[in-house]
């Protein structure tokens, strides 16, 4: 691997948690379209929407890491696909916007025929987003967006048999991993009614999926040759062997109802989708244009490398903890008095804070001395060195004491 590759890996990582993560919360709003009338519908969509509330806005940060890293590292390539593809983004931008509002709406409507039309406005979002990136995924995959700025037809390139197979696959996907983490997250509530409900949809939702992945086999034949070989018979081989034993692995599970194991398999089953496809393309990146020509300068790859792996000690330790607090359900609101800790523990708790905004700061200022005012390659090693202890430091100094708080309260519980 060439450091011109690692930024594209760092932008297939994020793509594939986007995928995983968001399609599930894209998946969510079609379940709530189509959840239908009475008592049972209206139950589906408050249960939809509390469950994906609390993560949906983390999910769509990895839609930004993924422009952005693109965007950096190659530009020239970002510039081709955005002019390109520029009427299929903005159809995926205003459903993201549309689905995200739906969110704050719902919560200040007064009338269930308020409530409705929210939902509604909702789910034909969920559907929009994820069919538009899928297409425009399509078209880049079918090597329909040539370099140069709008070089490519801005209907055509995306609106075509492989982009609208690719846009109808992302959200049966999406119908199918949100019922799956569904399922899960109603079994864990001892919801039954639920479980078996979602059940069955991540079944019908699952079955459709490959249905559809196997009729696009013969659609990709024809209309993307190139993808097709890279898939069958070339390096995007083995993914698409582990995407397909994912698959049934992950049926299987959801059919015996081991809905914690069939979460994992399910996104595996996704992510080897997305790394298939960039195995099967490389070593191009557009028709014509190399991974190594669309790459930025030098200087830039190092740049954002650093600049992901610091954001990384940020990021992950964040999303970790609110998914953690999410599938404990420990986000709401509780009737438990706080822990009170003793003074010694307050002390040591103070004197430890305090000991980390005094390392945090310490090691930026070492960072931005030796950034800055030298060019020595030995000064700018440990000037990232230090750069990374004071992401770090700084994040434990951050750390709200509340967290530290609701642990104790645990633990106090529990004794």
């Amino acid at each position: 691997m060439h450091l011109y590759d690692v930024p594209l890996v760092f932008a297939l990582i994020g793509l594939g948690l986007y995928a995983v993560l968001a399609g599930a919360d894209f998946g969510g709003g079609f379940w709530a379209l189509t959840a239908g009338s009475g008592p049972a519908g209206e139950r589906i969509r408050d249960y939809v929407h509390h469950s994906v509330a609390a993560v949906w806005e983390a999910n769509h940060v990895w839609l930004i890491f993924v422009l952005t890293v693109v965007w950096t590292a190659y530009p020239v390539a970002f510039g081709s696909i955005a002019s390109t593809l520029s009427v299929a983004l903005i159809v995926a931008g205003f459903g993201i916007i549309v689905r995200g509002a739906a969110y704050a709406l719902r919560s200040g409507t007064s009338s269930t025929a308020e409530t409705r039309i929210v939902d509604t406005a909702s789910g034909l979002s969920s559907v929009l987003a994820p069919f538009a990136l899928g297409a425009a995924i399509g078209a880049i995959a079918s090597r329909r967006v040539p370099v140069g700025n709008a070089a490519g037809n801005l209907i055509t390139s995306w609106l075509n048999p492989v982009g609208i197979l690719i846009g109808v696959l992302a959200v049966a996907t999406c119908a199918y991993l949100a019922a799956v983490y569904l399922a899960a997250d109603a079994a864990r509530g001892e919801e039954h009614d639920l479980t078996r409900r979602f059940r069955a949809r991540a079944l019908g939702a699952g079955l459709a999926a490959g249905a559809i992945a196997l009729g696009g086999v013969a659609v990709l034949h024809a209309d993307a040759h190139p993808l097709y070989h890279g898939l069958v018979a070339g390096n995007g081989l083995p993914a698409l062997i582990l995407s397909v034993l994912a698959g049934i692995c992950a049926l299987g599970l959801v059919w015996t109802g081991r809905f914690e194991a069939a979460q994992y398999t399910a996104a595996v089953a996704v992510a080897a989708i997305i790394a298939g496809w960039a195995l099967a393309q490389q070593p191009l990146f557009l028709p014509h244009l190399t991974i190594a020509q669309a790459a930025a300068p030098h200087d830039t790859l190092v740049a954002i490398t650093v600049a992901v792996l610091a954001g990384a000690a940020i990021v992950f330790p964040s999303l970790a903890l609110l998914f953690r607090l999410t599938l404990a359900r420990r986000l709401g609101h509780t009737d438990e008095a706080p822990a009170v800790p003793t003074p010694v523990a307050a002390v040591l708790s103070a004197s430890t804070q305090g000991l980390l905004v005094r390392v945090a700061a310490a090691c930026l200022l070492v960072s931005l001395a030796f950034l800055t005012a030298t060019d020595a390659h030995w000064a700018h090693v440990i000037g990232v060195s230090a750069l990374l202890v004071f992401i770090v430091t700084g994040f434990l100094a951050a750390t709200p004491a509340e967290l530290a708080q609701t642990s104790a309260s645990r633990e106090n519980h529990t004794e």
